[in-house]
């Protein structure tokens, strides 16, 4: 089941560094939420506080609450391990595991989280997350070769499949199109706008067009000053902010007039 994110004042360092301040945001289940923002603005850095990825960078740490469906995942006794598990990530360059084959690359969480599972039962959750990233005829005769040997645009896709497999219930998406050519971004375009159906999705993107094609919601991120922690500006509809915005600084973005 997709969950709701409910974000309550959020603050993250950088050592002593403020890299973002203040954030508070609801993200509904089952949409796409797009981050906009110019670069150096904390979009990635809070993305990142969503599946307490953040504190694995030395001196990153984080004030303020994260709930899932209402648990504040920087909670006491919170396992940082199982946060990733339920929510999973999707990095701005495609990260296949270079020595494993493709078969082995879908199949790597459930090893990893100690899932037990029969060779047919493993064989179908493969089958299952490949077919659900569009690439199941594209490698169904290859499923042994590495993963590193297939396209740009079929990595990420495989780093989909990858990241579903362990069946999340919420998918971060950091710049996924970034790396890739445009047929390959229409690719995951795609893809991201299928998955809505089973998951809550929060996708940075610095692509305006790309935010307007695929999400429901689109927040803007700025900073007021080189060296000042990046703020939410504005969070609304997505054909709101691209039409209307309430905030003068959303529409100079938008429009090109800075960033």
């Amino acid at each position: 089941m997709a969950k709701r994110i409910d974000v309550q004042g959020l603050t993250a360092y950088y050592g002593s560094h403020k890299a973002i301040e203040g954030i508070t945001l609801h993200v509904e289940p089952r949409s796409v939420t797009a981050f906009i923002g110019p670069s150096g603005c904390g979009k990635s850095t809070f993305l990142r506080t969503l599946n307490r990825m953040h504190e694995v960078t030395p001196g990153g740490r984080v004030e303020g609450k994260v709930l899932l469906d209402n648990e504040d995942l920087y909670g006491p006794g919170v396992d940082p391990v199982s946060v990733r598990r339920t929510v999973g990530m999707v990095f701005q360059r495609p990260n296949p595991f270079p020595t494993m084959s493709i078969y082995d690359n879908v199949a790597a969480g459930l090893k990893l989280n100690g899932t037990r599972l029969r060779k047919s039962q493993l064989d179908d959750v493969v089958e299952k997350n490949l077919r659900g990233a569009n690439l199941w005829n594209e490698v169904k005769d290859r499923l042994d070769k590495p993963g590193s040997g297939l396209s740009g645009g079929q990595q990420q896709r495989l780093c989909i499949a990858r990241a579903t497999a362990v069946e999340p219930e919420v998918l971060l998406m950091d710049e996924p199109c970034s790396a890739l050519d445009p047929i390959s971004t229409l690719a995951v375009e795609d893809l991201i706008d299928q998955m809505k159906a089973q998951y809550t999705i929060v996708i940075v993107t610095h692509n305006m067009q790309q935010a307007a094609r695929v999400s429901d919601r689109t927040a803007f991120f700025n900073l007021a000053a080189i060296g000042e922690p990046g703020r939410l500006i504005e969070v609304d509809s997505t054909e709101k902010i691209f039409s209307n915005p309430s905030v003068p600084a959303t529409e100079d973005y938008i429009s090109g007039r800075f960033g």
